[in-house]
């Protein structure tokens, strides 16, 4: 399944608001620290196999292909 999310690094908590589709991020996003923590959390989060990003590595607004067991 594929889905935009729009992420917001460096904030106080790591979370995934589903219906509003944006990502909190601990990380900064410096060193593809960003990166790492959102593919830990939607892994976490659907259950998934893997996740990978599709579009926007370097970007805030991302597309994300999910592939759930």
């Amino acid at each position: 399944m594929k889905i935009n999310i729009k992420v917001k690094p460096n904030s106080n908590k790591s979370e995934f608001l589903e219906k509003q589709r944006i990502v909190f991020l601990k990380s900064r996003p410096e060193n593809n620290q960003a990166n790492i923590e959102l593919i830990k959390l939607l892994k976490k989060h659907f259950k998934a196999s893997e996740v990978k990003i599709i579009k926007g590595l370097k970007s805030r607004e991302k597309i994300l292909e999910i592939e759930c067991q």
